[in-house]
C-alpha cells in the first residue's frame, strides 16, 4: 500500500478530487503519528488548493487567500472574532 494505512481514492490534479485526496492523506499520517508525512502532505494540500484557484477563479492566486486568512487572523487577534 505504500505510505498510507489505508486506501485513498487518487484525485485529478486542479480538481476539488485532489484536494479531498491530499487531505485524506494528511489524516492518514497523523493516524500514523508520522510527523514529516503529515508536514509532507500539508505541502501537497497547498499545491492541490493553489492549481484548483487557479483553474476555478482566474485572476485569484494561492496570495490572494494568503491576504484573505492574514485579515481573519487579525480579526481573532484583535478579539473581533472567536
Amino acid at each position: 500500500m505504500g505510505y498510507h494505512k489505508r486506501k485513498i481514492k487518487k484525485g485529478k490534479y486542479g480538481k476539488f478530487s485532489k484536494i479531498r485526496e491530499e487531505f485524506e492523506e494528511f489524516q492518514d499520517a497523523l493516524e500514523q503519528n508520522n510527523k514529516v508525512m503529515a508536514l509532507v502532505e500539508l505541502s501537497d494540500l497547498i499545491g492541490a488548493i493553489e492549481k484548483y484557484v487557479e483553474n476555478k477563479f482566474p485572476g485569484i492566486s494561492i496570495n490572494d487567500l494568503i491576504i484573505m486568512n492574514r485579515a481573519t487572523k487579525s480579526a481573532f487577534t484583535e478579539g473581533s472574532r472567536k
